[in-house]
């Protein structure tokens, strides 16, 4: 009987658009306490004081919900349809990471998951609970221990069967489901991630130093960027997608389920001048339903500007210069900083 939940669990995860469905215990993660204490204490997190805060829950997925026996792991895909490396050759235009041009994947995948859990109690009974990536568990550890792919040196989970392109979510439940074997490192001697990086944010393959990786610079990083990182940001406004595309794992990409992950034209390329005249709420109308509405008009238009400083193009001079009084000082900084760039 369990045997037969399972199967028909699987064939039902796909179906909502999944591409992966595996299963492992809670506590099949045991190196992820060791591992979150090195990175914090290395100060790689950088502002993001909540990975410390909230250590013992995220390096001990059991300690979340102690009834829990089984975590169902699932991945989505997201694979673009255009190169996304295209639009670094276009200083002008701003590069969105391709998950952040069209919805918010948290919304997508939630329901996603909440879909798959009603169905799984109504099948089986039993307690749920779903998370995506806004809760303190370690998805891509859990994704490997549950056979879905492996963490690849740029720390991203990564398959045989899918490449990289892929969201994961979790369903932890009280049934005890058959576990899935782990997946195994398949990246060999390649380092094309780890190439790939603009800003050399990987002290070593498997280690990320958050504070010079671009996504978290343009996310998660409130205030200025450092003056050294500045320049290597390129174009850059939103996320990163450079150690991504360079996995020769992703020639097994897997095509998106959901439209909805398709960008949106506005977004494929954006013109930096436009971007940076948007105010609070034409920031908020353009970026309505996008995970980049998140991070604010003011820290966006940061972002911008540095793209602007980056561009070597003297008619975008007068686009910083008009912001080099803005009320947000990080703003104004980034201003005047691309105005000496440019100049």
């Amino acid at each position: 009987m369990p045997d037969r939940l399972k199967t028909r669990l699987i064939a039902q995860a796909l179906s909502e658009g999944f591409v992966s469905c595996r299963i492992c215990r809670p506590w099949d993660v045991p190196e992820v306490p060791e591992r979150l204490a090195a990175f914090v204490e290395a100060g790689y997190h950088g502002q993001m004081g909540w990975m410390a805060e909230r250590m013992n829950w995220r390096g001990d997925p059991a300690a979340l919900w102690p009834e829990a026996k089984s975590v169902i792991m699932l991945a989505e895909s997201y694979t673009p349809d255009e190169d996304p490396m295209e639009v670094i050759g276009q200083p002008d235009r701003g590069a969105i990471s391709v998950y952040a041009r069209n919805r918010d994947y948290h919304d997508m995948v939630k329901k996603r998951l909440k879909r798959l859990a009603r169905w799984l109690i109504a099948e089986s009974g039993g307690e749920v609970k779903v998370f995506v990536d806004t809760a303190p568990v370690p998805e891509k550890a859990l994704g490997q221990a549950a056979g879905l792919g492996w963490q690849g040196k740029h720390t991203n989970l990564v398959s045989r069967d899918w490449g990289n392109w892929a969201f994961l979510g979790s369903v932890f439940t009280t049934l005890d489901l058959e576990p899935d074997a782990p997946d195994v490192d398949h990246c060999g001697s390649c380092r094309a991630c780890l190439d790939a990086c603009p800003t050399d944010a990987f002290p070593a393959p498997y280690q990320l130093d958050a504070r010079r990786c671009i996504s978290y610079l343009t996310i998660e990083h409130h205030g200025p960027v450092d003056e050294e990182l500045r320049g290597l940001m390129g174009n850059r406004i939103y996320g990163c997608d450079d150690c991504l595309a360079a996995c020769p794992w992703n020639k097994f990409a897997v095509a998106a389920s959901d439209m909805r992950y398709a960008a949106r034209p506005e977004l494929t390329a954006p013109r930096l001048a436009e971007l940076a005249a948007l105010d609070d709420a034409a920031f908020r109308q353009m970026f309505s339903g996008s995970p980049i509405k998140r991070i604010g008009r003011d820290r966006f238009v940061r972002n911008v500007l540095y793209a602007i400083g980056n561009s070597g193009d003297p008619t975008l001079r007068d686009v910083a210069a008009a912001l080099s009084n803005d009320p947000d000082t990080a703003v104004a900084d980034a201003a005047r900083w691309a105005v000496q760039q440019l100049d």
